[in-house]
């Protein structure tokens, strides 16, 4: 009879592949990100387009490998989990950001930052309502377009690889393992670009890898949990959203602000692993991944 469970060396070829494609279509990129020190060129977002790698790999590597795309997460899943996914980053980015400006390691508000805000919408209005129209904006129809970044990562990472990875790797492995892949990958852009908010390099790197290390624990347990990969992608972008978006640009510097904020400075990592030991005391609440596979790679037994 066929058998629809597939070995860990035919996994482990599906992984081995989507890395080497990764890593091939991001190549290029990172040349150019490396060569011009920015991670965008003209009218050309280098940025835009190394996000996109990661899903353009995971389609091509299920279509090598006889997988199927609907096996990548498309279903929205419950809606609890699409709010908790949109909630939790603001979670963990307000309340850092928060100490930063009572604190006095940075100020609040940045008035050049809301001053163009409002001549660029047209806004004669009190900074206050600026802020706060701007905030409203940013935070609904702004998610939009973070998320359309945002979900070329996903389908990937999330659609493809960490469920992959699932299949023969505790949550806890899984989560680390992502957290080496993700880390990784955008470890040319910050040591080489101006991925960074201008701080020293070595606590760039060590700040944005504890915080990639955090969120790989959080995005895993929504992406087991939920079945969706929806749930990473409103994440990533809500993520990407309220701090490179909205807090950073509104806080001010002291002198010495970059060692505390944005994902390059201590506050936010620290923030992210509580939240990420949260979800890890959960991880039993997360279902069993079960190994099945397409035809084209089961092995026939009798």
């Amino acid at each position: 009879m066929e058998s629809t469970s597939i070995s860990k060396p035919e996994t482990r070829k599906n992984v081995a592949l989507y890395l080497g494609l990764t890593l091939l279509f991001c190549l290029p990129v990172y040349y150019m990100c490396i060569r011009t020190g920015k991670l965008g060129g003209g009218a050309v977002s280098y940025a835009t387009i190394v996000m996109w790698c990661p899903a353009i790999a995971a389609l091509l590597t299920c279509r090598l490998r006889g997988i199927p795309i609907s096996s990548l997460g498309w279903k929205w899943g419950l809606t609890k989990y699409q709010l908790l996914a949109y909630c939790i980053p603001l979670l963990y980015a307000l309340v850092p950001y928060l100490v930063i400006w009572i604190s006095g390691a940075g100020g609040f508000y940045n008035h050049e930052f809301v001053a163009e805000i409002g001549k660029g919408m047209g806004w004669d209005l009190p900074d206050g309502m600026v802020i706060v129209l701007y905030v409203l904006l940013m935070s609904s129809f702004g998610m939009v377009r973070s998320v359309g970044s945002a979900l070329g990562e996903e389908i990937g990472w999330r659609g493809f690889l960490t469920p992959q990875l699932a299949k023969i790797n505790s949550y806890t492995g899984t989560s680390l393992w992502m957290g080496v892949v993700w880390s990784l990958y955008h470890y040319p852009l910050l040591l080489f670009s101006n991925y960074n908010t201008g701080g020293p390099k070595w606590l760039a790197l060590t700040s944005f890898t504890v915080m990639i290390f955090a969120c790989c624990f959080i995005f895993t347990w929504f992406r087991l949990k939920s079945g969706s990969l929806w749930t990473a992608a409103i994440l990533h972008a809500s993520h990407n959203l309220f701090i490179q978006s909205i807090f950073t640009p509104l806080t001010v510097d002291k002198g010495h602000t970059n060692y505390y904020m944005d994902e390059f400075g201590i506050a936010v990592p620290i923030a992210t692993v509580i939240v990420a030991y949260y979800f890890w005391r959960r991880r039993k609440e997360l279902p069993e991944q079960r190994n099945e596979t397409p035809v084209s790679q089961t092995t026939i037994t009798t």
